[in-house]
């Protein structure tokens, strides 16, 4: 097929609300990843938090995201994907809004009300409502107005779009950071969500069903729940695979915490933390093509025990290009695992639940946010404010990856899920 007759199947192969959709989620993937890169700082440094409730306050944003994912798409499905988009981002619009004003003399009245800390982790909990809404329409949106001929390349290009947004993110949290106010990124953040509110209003309308069988009800969402909670072997690799993400939260949780106060107080630290989603944008179908012939699980394990060991290079050299080096070495390891995590699930799963358990698949990214928290704030408090001991905080991480690596190797080998899960992939 010639380069003019695919590109004109791609051209007529979707649909508007496809590219109204995918857009939207560049937009919303920038507003969340640049309010993430600013974060930590922003508790710690004009909100006054210490080190180690700043990093567990983090943590807890990024890990109600993942959690609240399972019953979105029962909820988007109830009130259908134009509905559940603009409620969506008018919730984000209004969440970074009041996270970036929490500081204001208008909020005053509120703040006296209240702990500082009850008032800011229920505005942190706000962006998780949006998000759980946003991943299911766009996932649903591309499947519904793309042309089976096509799908492939629509799912293509919302991961890229993805990747383009968290990239975007940390680079503009950096500039307005830089140019304003450290309040004004979540106020960027809540204006480029609430274009798309109108954006979705004016353009994006609702796709076909034809075919499909529909998103489970909430109850039926609970029930899945229940299923799933009652597979020990799957329960007990997603556990055990929460290390990973334990590890690999610490860029924004503890990373720029630790960078600004122990490696240069001057430094831009939204902008470093565009280097992982550039080398995932650069590296992930080479990574890919490479290790195409690894088993899902060798894979996975290879992964984890590269972003684990990549935190070494910052223990006796901790210097600005250290840390972007451990930055690339942590995106190899994720664009290593990250594909076969998935493509594992997909086999793990019985007959006729792979939906079900795919759901479930993010779990170990909240459980390592919450867990990641803690762990980073209290290694910042513990070696950082009073051993002064810095490095060491580096060679924790690491421990978690490394042993996380090792039990992943035991579960492989002695635990054997279903001969599924141990097909080497294509």
């Amino acid at each position: 097929m010639g380069f003019s007759q695919r590109f004109q199947e791609i051209r007529e192969g979707f649909e508007r609300p496809f590219w109204v959709a995918n857009i939207s989620e560049l937009f919303e993937r920038l507003s969340y990843y640049a309010a993430f890169a600013s974060l930590a700082r922003y508790l710690h440094e004009s909100l006054n938090f210490p080190t180690e409730r700043a990093a567990g306050l983090t943590g807890l944003f990024g890990g109600l995201v993942w959690f609240l994912a399972i019953f979105g798409g029962a909820i988007a499905d109830r009130l259908g994907f134009r509905r559940a988009l603009s409620l969506a981002y008018l919730i984000l619009a209004t969440a970074y809004f009041l996270l970036g004003s929490i500081g204001s003399p208008w909020l005053a009245p509120v703040r006296n009300a209240m702990p500082l800390v009850v008032l800011v982790a229920f505005i942190l909990m706000l962006p998780a409502l949006g998000i759980a809404m946003v991943k299911p329409c766009i996932v649903g949106t591309t499947a519904r107005a793309s042309k089976e001929n096509v799908r492939s390349i629509g799912y293509s290009i919302y991961y890229t779009l993805v990747n383009v947004g968290s990239a975007s993110g940390p680079f503009v949290a950096s500039w307005v950071h830089s140019h304003l106010r450290v309040e004004s990124v979540f106020l960027v953040a809540s204006l480029s969500v609430f274009a798309m509110f109108f954006a979705v209003l004016l353009f994006f309308k609702e796709p076909r069903r034809d075919g499909e069988t529909g998103t489970p009800s909430l109850g039926q969402a609970a029930r899945n729940f229940a299923t799933v909670l009652s597979n020990p072997r799957f329960m007990l690799f997603l556990l055990i695979f929460s290390g990973y993400w334990i590890v690999f939260w610490q860029l924004f949780i503890t990373l720029p915490l630790y960078v600004h106060n122990y490696v240069d107080g001057t430094s831009d630290t939204e902008l470093l933390l565009v280097t992982g989603p550039l080398t995932v944008i650069a590296l992930q179908m080479a990574v890919s093509f490479l290790t195409r012939r690894i088993p899902a699980f060798s894979a996975i394990t290879l992964g984890t025990l590269i972003s684990g060991v990549a935190w070494l290079l910052l223990i006796r050299h901790p210097t600005i290009p250290m840390v972007i080096a451990t930055m690339i070495v942590v995106a190899l390891g994720e664009i290593t695992q990250t594909p076969r995590y998935y493509e594992y699930i997909s086999r793990l799963a019985p007959p006729g639940q792979q939906g079900t358990y795919m759901g479930f698949a993010f779990l170990p990214l909240g459980i390592g946010s919450f867990i990641g928290g803690w762990f980073g704030g209290k290694l910042m408090h513990n070696f950082g404010e009073v051993q002064h001991r810095p490095e060491r905080i580096w060679w924790a991480v690491t421990a978690v990856g490394v042993a996380t690596t090792l039990l992943l190797w035991i579960y492989d080998r002695v635990v054997k899920p279903s001969e599924q899960s141990t097909e080497q992939g294509a």
